[in-house]
């Protein structure tokens, strides 16, 4: 029997299977597709629409430059962020101050002719506002910061690079057998041969590294184009370094690297000090009287200098830092310090008066300061800077302890006061205040070095700029109780006076631990009175923390409270 052959039956499939397989197909050529595609050609990057985009260290500004070449300007947003955030610019003026050690560039919107250090400064191009964003020439930039600037003529880009600022460079290479064949290598947007491609580089191809993980390079191209690169695949051929400005020593450090400061204020009212008593000042090697004061809101400096005074100190070998003050007038301080003008006729003032006076130095001493008017409080300080350095005198500030007092404390920005001056010196004293409602010692040892060390951890204002504040002074409490209730008031006394009033009153001071000073307390018609005294031991201890610390001085309010056994403490005073 023949068996018949069975035709195998083939059914049709139904509709939603083929449209589900032709689905699937489609699915897998994109994919293949859209791989190849991305992996075979270079990814557009749209860098924000940017047409002159700004690059630092490889990261992409939110800000765009203007112009080209010579003409090139920088947003301000950009440079505050990545070149100083002290660059100033005061709108209702159109004013833009640059400053450094020993440059301060003053420019002004859409205008060509600015002023360097006060001389006159012209640009190849003005500064413009955009779309309410201030743009400054790259030229006025290389002359204050010394920046680097990389700008892409195929590209737009513009690599913004800092003097000081140290960078690796490579070329894109094959290396090894099988990469020598290669015509390029892939940068891509991750550190990841699986990531978008960015570019492909050609062989040579210059690239800067910014960071490294060892495996992978974070790099840019001269074009702006930066990515992620495996460091076998590139060659190092060169370390740069953007060259600093030069920038020459200052007073402080020509005059007094390596000599401790023992400074002493001058107290000038009404009458000039007397010259003879330089005589007995054995060991302070700085005065500083109070002769200058800003007199009105237009920035005039009043004086009260004594050239006989000047000429006797410098040959006792003492040099002269004259003070200048802001009256203690906080309405008065605003008004004078609210513009670039104002603030210029100040410094231009006590730089001639400096020059009359053959100063050695300046002490700037402000006191009772709105706290929304610190920051012009230390722009001052910046615009005065390079001109006291030109001059070849000592800069140096007085500021109090740190607390939260608007008018006496807050105001002031010991970090960036301690960045921008030669000296720094710490009133640490008023401790217990004329007014203070308790009676208290002028200065305790224990919260004077709290005051140090909290400037010094906090602020970081490096210990050889600081000079410790001593008071020559106390005050005599006298502390009256009526009807249950005590008042208290005080009177400020030198320490002669102090000592005639344990003689006459004989009386035997007694050493307080907590405070680390003598003590002594009588009554006299009922009333009790109270001391914390300033003496030989108190001296002696504010020594020994100066030195403890490692400080640049110490600094003494004032010549006229202090007496011959103070001298003879505070000489001790040296560098460790």
């Amino acid at each position: 029997m023949v068996r018949r052959k069975t035709r195998k039956r083939w059914t049709r499939a139904p509709f939603w299977k083929k449209v589900l397989g032709l689905g699937c197909i489609t699915a897998l050529a994109y994919i293949l597709i859209t791989t190849f595609v991305i992996r075979s050609v270079d990814e557009i990057t749209d860098w924000r629409g940017f047409e002159k985009p700004i690059f630092v260290q490889g990261e992409l500004m939110n800000y765009e430059a203007k112009g080209s070449n010579e003409s090139l300007k920088l947003p301000l947003s950009v440079l505050q962020e990545k070149v100083d955030p002290s660059i100033r610019y005061e709108e209702s003026e159109g004013v833009i101050i640059l400053t450094s050690p020993d440059k301060v560039l003053q420019l002004t919107k859409d205008e060509e002719q600015g002023e360097l250090n006060g001389k006159p400064y012209v640009l190849q191009t003005v500064p413009e506002e955009t779309s309410g964003e201030l743009y400054i020439p790259v030229q006025a930039l290389k002359e204050v910061y010394g920046i680097s600037v990389h700008e892409s003529a195929d590209t737009g880009a513009v690599l913004l690079m800092n003097q000081g600022e140290t960078i690796e460079y490579a070329v894109a290479a094959g290396i090894g057998k099988q990469k020598e064949t290669e015509e390029s290598i892939s940068l891509y947007q991750k550190p990841s041969n699986q990531a978008v491609i960015v570019k492909r580089m050609n062989l040579g191809d210059r690239v800067r590294i910014w960071s490294s993980d060892g495996e992978w390079l974070f790099v840019q191209l001269d074009s702006g184009y930066s990515g992620y690169v495996l460091a076998s695949e590139v060659k190092q051929i060169e370390t740069v370094t953007v060259p600093k400005l030069e920038v020459s020593p200052t007073a402080a450090e020509r005059r007094w690297k390596d000599k401790a400061i023992n400074l002493t204020w001058e107290a000038v009212y009404n009458r000039a000090a007397d010259p003879d008593t330089l005589s007995t000042l054995k060991g302070v090697n700085v005065v500083s009287p109070t002769w200058f004061e800003i007199s009105d809101d237009k920035g005039n400096v009043a004086s009260k200098a004594d050239p006989a005074y000047v000429k006797k100190a410098k040959s006792l070998g003492i040099e002269v830092w004259g003070l200048i003050s802001n009256a203690f007038d906080a309405d008065l301080t605003a008004a004078a310090l609210s513009t670039y003008e104002k603030r210029n006729t100040i410094i231009t003032q006590m730089i001639k008066y400096a020059k009359t006076y053959q100063l050695g130095g300046i002490n700037v001493d402000f006191e009772s300061v709105y706290t929304e008017d610190g920051p012009n409080v230390t722009q001052f300080m910046r615009e005065l800077r390079p001109y006291a350095k030109e001059n070849d005198l000592v800069l140096s500030i007085a500021v109090t302890p740190k607390s939260n007092s608007e008018l006496w404390s807050k105001f002031l920005d010991r970090r960036s006061l301690g960045q921008i001056i030669d000296y720094m010196m710490v009133m640490t004293y008023d401790e217990h205040w004329a007014t203070s409602p308790i009676a208290g010692s002028v200065s305790s040892i224990p919260w004077a070095t709290a005051a140090m060390t909290k400037i010094i951890d906090e602020d970081e204002v490096p210990t050889g700029k600081l000079l410790l504040g001593v008071p020559t002074y106390t005050r005599v409490w006298t502390e009256e109780t009526a009807e249950g209730e005590t008042k208290v008031s005080s009177k400020a006394i030198g320490m002669d006076t102090a000592q005639e009033i344990i003689s006459t009153q004989k009386l035997t001071p007694r050493y307080l631990e907590d405070t680390g000073q003598h003590y002594v307390e009588f009554e006299e018609q009922g009333v009790l009175n109270k001391i914390w005294l300033e003496d030989k031991t108190s001296l002696r201890a504010r020594v020994e923390l100066a030195e403890r610390l490692e400080l640049a001085g110490i600094a003494s309010w004032s010549r006229s409270f202090a007496n011959e056994g103070a001298w003879a403490v505070l000489n001790r005073i040296h560098m460790n």
